[in-house]
């Protein structure tokens, strides 16, 4: 695991650009994982402005949310077109994105793992960090050997992510989350964390046992991740 602080989350996030960037322009037809939240915004926000070719890219996202529908101004799917896809070249037939109201979800799911199978994998996966650790939304006592399921949200995380809603009733308590087995299978793993309310999960995570109370800290096993922190997160 190596770990790169820099002052601010802008410097922090400038780095990690740059290594999405140089991934993108070496593998042209990249399979890449994305994160969701206000983490990765100001990433997509970065690799807009290199005017990269995302033609041959494919993308599989992490999560999203079960019941909302998918145009809903929280739904993943209107944040990834709203915060990165519809600014780039990248073509929707080579976006995935969890449905959250599928009609059988652990189908849904299955075939969710089978489609990253059959793009080759996944190269480089985008992660954000929970204030308690949760990557994805595998929730603390996730198994660190899940495969992409369906999750029960811990009242934590909705309440951390009631400020995207009108109010904590409105979080939905269900969500498609890709495992932590999946994630660990991707050949990079990049997380990014900033601001002092992440700094506990992070120093339970890098510094930490590995456990499943705080199932980042299963990435201290991957052979390639990287953590890029501001000076308040580390």
């Amino acid at each position: 695991m190596e770990i790169i602080i820099q002052p601010t989350a802008l410097e922090a996030t400038a780095i990690a650009a740059r290594m999405v960037a140089a991934h993108l322009r070496e593998k042209p037809d990249a399979v890449l994982g994305l994160a969701t939240g206000s983490t990765p915004v100001s990433l997509y926000k970065e690799l807009i402005s290199m005017n990269l070719d995302w033609s041959g890219v494919t993308t599989f996202n992490l999560d999203e949310y079960i019941g909302l529908p998918c145009d809903h101004p929280q739904s993943y799917r209107s944040f990834m077109w709203e915060n990165l896809f519809r600014h780039v070249n990248i073509r929707r037939e080579n976006t995935h994105i969890p449905d959250g109201n599928a009609v059988d979800v652990p189908a849904f799911c299955r075939g969710y793992e089978d489609r990253i199978a059959a793009a080759g994998g996944i190269d480089l996966q985008v992660l954000g960090i929970g204030t308690d650790g949760h990557i994805g939304f595998n929730e603390p006592s996730s198994s660190l050997a899940s495969r992409t399921r369906i999750k029960t949200l811990t009242q934590r995380t909705r309440d951390d992510n009631a400020r995207f809603f009108g109010s904590v009733e409105e979080v939905p308590h269900h969500v498609i989350t890709m495992g932590i087995g999946t994630i660990m299978e991707a050949r990079q793993c990049l997380l990014l964390a900033f601001g002092e309310n992440k700094t506990r999960a992070i120093a339970e995570a890098v510094e930490g046992p590995i456990t499943a109370s705080n199932p980042a800290s299963i990435l201290q096993m991957h052979p390639s991740a990287r953590v890029f922190l501001d000076s308040e997160s580390a």
